[in-house]
């Protein structure tokens, strides 16, 4: 059975996610069997594994930091909200259906026995595994049959290191508050501190760490640098949707209020002199070189946003002026002409889409997930250079779409003019689908593109490299081990 180490934090977005991948990489390096783990995870990034089983798109990433392929082990319980009080519940990486908040906490207790199998199924396979938390281990009101904090912890009988976020302030309230607030016996579980995210010099935080120590009772590993790497992120906290301004070549995403699976489009970031900006009002939209519309988990009531927020008729008016407009999953669903939803698999009801394409999508009770790869059709319109290019991804929807259209895709999809969609996740990640892509775009300028060819698998794993070796310079990683070594 595996030795564990548990990566809890004083707030959501205090470094999480980041820091159980560097370990995951770190252990890799040093010769280990490393899983990541986390038995409960809210987002609406989500990866299907081979096996076809939806899971967090963090945990998916951080298997791959692992060197490993992700498994529905890794996240047995996946929550993605459908509105402000419900959320999708996926079990072993399957839809068990929709629930309100208030119904879930009643009935999750009753999901400790899956957690517990999957958690074991895990550890029989490796040397460690790396668990990450949830938000804050002290919501106190959340906190009766907790299972992804310490509740988690005791199950799966691991240390737990407490991750402060200083570049947004009051770490040591963070952290010194965070402990004050655990039971004696959750308290004496927390084996170490980390200060995350700082900015400057870092000698000059060593009267902070001697603070923290003596008033937390608790060894401080290390104070970790804020990072500049371009890992894939989870939730809607991302720095990735903020705003920016227009490069070279302006991609502009729609950033819907339900927008799921950003990270589609983190591989344009990487090209010379493109730039991806997400948007969220319709002044914003300005003239782009390219419209994205990505993902939802809650198409009807996206589109009513799309329409009510007049960011709609902005679309519609760059695609007569010839801007090419690209729609995945759910962005695809709303380029088409009605969606409905009989069965309220999401939001229920129906609308009337953008009918920029000749497609009608209903929602069904069945879930579409999997892997897949093809090719692009012999195609036409401004992406005509994509006919023919390889491509590999995952589907995740719920509806199902029939088309009036031509086939973009030898497995589906849809385009009609400068207008394309389809359901594939990742289907940008291939270098030729949008290094072609982005040729056409600098084309387009009467601009010859330079810069080199992007392999995105390599840059992820340089990118895994890279905050392997930040964290491991900045952490008493003999402590770590020591800590691992020994549990509670």
């Amino acid at each position: 059975m595996a030795k564990a180490i548990m990566i809890q934090g004083t707030m959501s977005n205090a470094g999480k996610s980041f820091f159980a991948a560097a370990l995951c990489r770190i252990f890799k390096q040093d010769g280990y069997s490393c899983a990541p783990f986390k038995s409960q995870n809210m987002a609406l990034n989500s990866y299907i594994t081979s096996e076809g089983c939806e899971i967090g798109r963090a945990q998916a990433m951080q298997a791959e930091a692992a060197g490993i392929e992700p498994s529905v082990l890794m996240n047995p319980v996946l929550l993605k909200p459908t509105t402000n009080i419900g959320s999708q519940v996926i079990v072993n990486g399957r839809a068990i259906g929709n629930m309100v908040a208030s119904e879930y906490f009643r009935q999750k207790r009753a999901l400790i026995p899956k957690i517990k199998e999957a958690y074991e199924k895990l550890a029989a396979q490796h040397d460690i595994i790396v668990i990450e938390g949830a938000g804050s281990p002290v919501e106190l009101n959340l906190k009766s049959d907790d299972i992804v904090n310490m509740g988690m912890a005791k199950l799966a009988k691991a240390p737990v290191i407490l991750v402060g976020d200083i570049d947004r302030g009051g770490v040591f309230a963070q952290l010194l508050g965070t402990l004050n607030l655990l039971e004696p016996d959750e308290l004496s579980m927390v084996k170490g501190l980390i200060v995350n995210k700082f900015r400057g010099d870092i000698s000059l935080f060593e009267s902070g760490k001697d603070i923290l120590q003596k008033r937390g009772g608790k060894p401080v590993l290390g104070v970790v640098p804020q990072l500049e790497c371009d890992i894939e992120d989870e939730d809607s906290l991302s720095s990735k949707l903020d705003g920016k301004t227009a490069g070279l070549i302006d991609i502009a995403v729609i950033k819907l209020p339900k927008i799921s699976n950003f990270t589609d489009f983190d591989v344009f970031s990487q090209y010379d002199g493109v730039t991806v900006r997400y948007v969220t009002r319709y002044e914003e939209l300005e003239n782009p070189d390219l419209i994205i519309i990505p993902g939802t988990k809650s198409t009807i009531c996206d589109m009513k946003w799309l329409r009510e927020s007049g960011m709609e008729a902005v679309i519609k008016r760059n695609v007569s002026n010839g801007t090419p407009v690209f729609g995945i999953c759910g962005g695809y669903q709303m380029l088409g002409e009605t969606i409905a939803d009989p069965l309220d698999s999401e939001c229920g009801g129906s609308i009337s889409g953008m009918g920029l394409l000749r497609c009608r999508t209903v929602f069904m009770g069945n879930k579409r997930q999997t892997q897949i790869r093809g090719r692009f059709k012999n195609i036409s319109g401004f992406f005509s250079c994509l006919s023919g290019a390889e491509f590999s991804g995952y589907e995740i929807h719920m509806g199902s779409t029939d088309s009036g259209e031509q086939l973009l895709l030898d497995c589906g999809g849809a385009y009609s003019g400068n207008v394309y969609g389809c359901y594939i996740h990742g289907l940008f990640d291939n270098s030729q689908v949008s290094e072609r892509m982005v040729k056409k775009l600098y084309e387009s300028k009467g601009i010859t593109y330079r810069g080199g060819v992007i392999d995105r698998n390599a840059y992820k794993e340089r990118q895994y490299d890279l905050i392997a070796e930040s964290v491991r310079m900045s952490i008493d990683t003999k402590l770590l081990y020591r800590i691992i070594e020994e549990g509670i």
